[in-house]
């Protein structure tokens, strides 16, 4: 491909990743618009996010293995279509289980978007420039997620819930048309024998009792989250058997045997679930520990998910000129340092702030450099899904951390003991709350850390 049809294949897969990242974090914000407009308790709203979520995560790698047998183009053009068309739908739903419903082929859409946009990069950008797209997709990602809850209340605002959706149609049009216009047509891969619909079937049911079990019960563990942990191990045990057996497996059984991928798929989801920490704790420590008022509150939040954006573009340059390895390991190197002053929680609003930056920084050039690393040794044919993997463990990471990380706040902030909320959200208890779990937060780098140094995969 020219320069300039690098370019603007560049800008279209850039739309598609702040699509998907948008319809994430937009829909969070009309949670209390859509309970005052259906009726609803707060647990069945909540469908509407997580109907979301659970769709993408549960497809995803399957979305990339349809990748690689049939040719990409057209199925993520149909990815694009089916995204456009369920946000049409959910802006016009007139009930709310058929706004959920919506909601999940949203979420199938964004699946097939996620998974071929980081597929795409190796078929339409040189070697050397890899680690350069990666770092504007990985800014568009952080750009949709910083929009989203800030866009989402102007629209609500000015013109009702249902525009946070209906909004996708002149978007998703854009991102069609562009996508039709400027990406190769490629051609379709040899492996051609079928796809793997019991591997499928089992992976997608042990993902959904995964994600079910960290996200019901609003903070409580009880014994549905357990059986579900239950099921989703067994599934896990079953859906592997079931891939050594397979004619066509969805995962190639070397895929398992992959140490230098399972060690990018392992950090990756450490990284995810220590991120999601400061999504779940930080809001809590600077509204009762540092007495911020609540637009206080988002305009400091906001700093992590800016500095994200802006360093991914100056993560790629370094990961082309120094390596993906070599960078990988001083991303989780800067994420360690910016992890462990956030578990000193000291000197106030400057003493958030600074490791923050340090943190989101980090994360910047450890996505950057970990997704190169992976997508560039891979064969064609198994692109579509070692992407789908790669957004599988950023996603399962977060809804990980979002459980674990903020059930560690819990504990610690009621002194190891079952506390009431005005024990948990007070001065001191939030401020060990945070040190506590910015010290678990910090293991876990350390771990991706020795990980890293370990599995020695060359940029």
């Amino acid at each position: 491909m020219s320069a300039r049809s690098t370019r603007w294949a560049l800008a279209s897969l850039s739309l598609s990743t702040l699509l998907s990242s948008l319809a994430t974090s937009i829909a969070s914000v009309g949670l209390p618009s859509l309970m005052q407009a259906f009726g609803a308790s707060f647990q069945l709203v909540q469908w509407v996010v997580l109907a979301y979520l659970l769709a993408i995560t549960t497809l995803v790698v399957s979305a990339g293995r349809l990748a690689d047998i049939f040719c990409r183009r057209p199925l993520l053009l149909g990815g694009i279509a089916l995204f456009t068309f369920a946000s049409v739908l959910c802006g016009l739903a007139p009930t709310l289980w058929l706004l959920i419903a919506a909601r999940a082929a949203q979420g199938l859409g964004a699946a097939v978007m996620m998974a071929l946009t980081l597929a795409f990069v190796a078929d339409t950008v040189p070697r050397g420039k890899t680690g350069s797209a990666m770092g504007l997709l990985g800014a568009m990602s952080a750009i949709g997620t910083t929009l989203g809850p800030s866009l989402g209340g102007l629209l609500i605002a000015g013109l009702g819930w249902r525009a946070i959706f209906l909004m996708n149609l002149p978007l998703g049009a854009l991102a069609f048309a562009l996508a039709w216009r400027v990406l190769p047509a490629g051609k379709k891969t040899p492996d051609r024998r079928g796809f793997d619909g019991i591997g499928t079937a089992l992976l997608a049911l042990t993902l959904a009792a995964y994600a079910l079990a960290m996200t019901l019960g609003r903070g409580s563990f009880g014994s549905l989250n357990i059986g579900l942990l239950i099921a989703a191990a067994v599934g896990g045990l079953l859906f592997v058997i079931a891939q050594t057996r397979a004619e066509n497996p969805l995962i190639q059984p070397g895929r398992f045997r992959d140490q230098a991928l399972n060690a990018s798929l392992a950090m990756s989801l450490i990284v995810a679930t220590v991120m999601m920490a400061t999504l779940v704790v930080a809001p809590f420590y600077l509204s009762r520990a540092l007495g911020l008022d609540a637009a206080m509150v988002g305009l400091v939040l906001s700093t992590g998910p800016l500095v994200t954006a802006l360093a991914a573009l100056p993560a790629g340059r370094l990961v082309d000129r120094f390596g993906a390895h070599r960078m990988t390991i001083v991303g989780l190197f800067d994420l360690a340092i910016g992890t462990f002053a956030l578990s000193r929680a000291e000197f106030g609003v400057a003493g958030y702030i600074v490791p923050i930056i340090i943190v989101c920084t980090g994360y910047s050039l450890f996505q950057t450099s970990n997704n190169s690393a992976v997508m560039t040794g891979v064969a064609p044919d198994q692109r579509g899904v070692v992407s789908g993997l790669l957004n599988l463990s950023r996603n399962l990471g977060l809804i990980t951390g979002a459980s674990v990380m903020g059930a560690v706040f819990a504990f610690a902030s009621a002194g190891g003991s079952e506390g009431t909320g005005q024990q948990i959200l007070a001065s001191a208890t939030a401020a060990r709350g945070m040190q506590v779990t910015f010290q678990v937060a910090t293991a876990l780098v350390m771990a991706a850390l020795i990980l890293a140094i370990i599995s020695g995969r060359r940029g």
